[in-house]
């Protein structure tokens, strides 16, 4: 695999790594460079971190604290539901809390979570949850206790495994003549477009494509049939996908799509240098308007203690002296502090403090959801600020 950089976000350390004074001194950094690969036109990472780095018992990202996702999940199952036969077999990769697999019958669902504190939590829900990483070892286990499944589902975790061409075999192996293999990650058009490089970081070992996910499909035994475009997460893809010798067809022109995508410089390496080109004076902007503030006396904070905000704050230099904390509403951050620039993370409360002036939102892909929360901050005078596209107050 021959792979080409194009862009550089420098030392970066474990974005869900939340920690505490005493960790300080023993907290782990790796270089964080992406690159375009000739052969697959995948966008991806140049070094990889080890998963169990990332995906361990203290993996602190919940996607049922969110109303949005909740919504969104509930949401997915009734758009499954009619393409699946009457009590389908149904498998999760990457099943976090079980936000999604919470909508499914306890019998005939199955779930893959490595995270140990969230596996143990479906598992005590009803629902049959392997402890492991995804592989075909764990696939042909799976299928020997379980049989084939009529959905293999995965949000926001395809893009996390290093080895793609293991991860859709092992989902081919599993996956049921007829049946779906539906998966959502963020999407790079919608990157390149909202200049949102902060959806770079550990977990995503690559950002994709749908001209690179037919590349590595195709070459594994799997087909699209459909995409869907989606505004969560900053905007991400649903591919919908099945065996090769399926008789599901395409619902919508995948030539024309490729086509599309094609135009809009996804594979091109001056699209991609330029995209670099914005990101660092994205970088500079965001720095002068903190700045800004600071000289200006006003007590800035940031809202979402996230992976996303983790990327922008350590390639920026941004620290406690340009913001005063981090208000999150996950139990496991509450009290710790930030990866990297250690900023001090507190519950967030029903209200931002009146003390406050500016909220950096950490969390901007969940900026209605927010600013219906925090209306009385906007009403007094309080401003956001987001640096998607550009930086700029909200």
């Amino acid at each position: 695999m021959s792979i080409i950089k194009f862009l550089d976000l420098g030392s970066q350390p474990i974005a869900n790594g939340f920690l505490t004074q005493e960790e300080f001194a023993d907290e782990f950094f790796f270089n964080l460079s992406v690159g375009l690969d000739e052969e697959t036109r995948l966008v991806t990472q140049m070094e990889y971190v080890s998963p169990d780095k990332m995906f361990n018992d203290s993996y602190a990202y919940r996607g049922s604290l969110s109303q949005t996702m909740r919504s969104h999940f509930s949401e997915a199952t009734e758009s499954l539901a009619p393409h699946l036969p009457k009590s389908p077999k149904v498998l999760e990769i990457g099943s976090n809390d079980g936000v999604f697999i919470k909508n499914w019958e306890t019998k005939t669902t199955f779930a893959v979570e490595p995270c140990s504190n969230f596996a143990d939590e479906t598992n005590n829900l009803g629902y049959t949850t392997y402890a492991s990483f995804w592989d075909t070892k764990l696939s042909e286990q799976i299928m020997s206790e379980q049989g084939c499944m009529d959905l293999i589902y995965a949000a926001n975790c395809m893009c996390h495994i290093p080895d793609l061409d293991e991860t859709f075999k092992a989902v081919s192996n599993l996956l049921a003549p007829e049946g779906l293999f539906v998966f959502e990650d963020p999407s790079l058009v919608e990157m390149l477009s909202r200049n949102s490089y902060d959806q770079i970081y550990d977990e995503h070992a690559h950002i994709f494509s749908v001209t690179a996910l037919n590349n590595l499909l195709n070459r594994n035994g799997l087909k699209i049939i459909n995409v869907e475009a989606l505004s969560v997460h900053g905007g991400s893809n649903r591919i919908w996908a099945a065996r090769s010798d399926s008789p599901k067809t395409f619902s919508f022109d995948l030539e024309l799509y490729l086509v599309q995508e094609g135009m809009s410089g996804v594979d091109n390496l001056g699209v991609l240098d330029n995209f670099a080109t914005k990101v660092l004076l994205s970088k500079e902007n965001l720095i002068e308007l903190l700045h800004t503030f600071k000289m200006e006396d006003k007590k800035v904070i940031s809202y979402g203690a996230t992976s996303k905000s983790t990327t922008i704050f350590n390639y920026c230099n941004i620290d406690s002296s340009l913001i005063d904390c981090i208000t999150d509403t996950t139990p496991e951050k509450q009290g710790k502090y930030s990866p990297g620039t250690h900023i001090r993370i507190v519950a967030a409360p029903l209200q931002i403090d009146d003390a406050v002036d500016v909220a950096f939102l950490g969390a901007w892909n969940f900026e209605k959801e927010i600013k219906k929360k925090e209306h009385k901050f906007v009403e007094r005078g309080g401003q956001f600020i987001t640096h998607v596209p550009h930086v700029r107050l909200v």
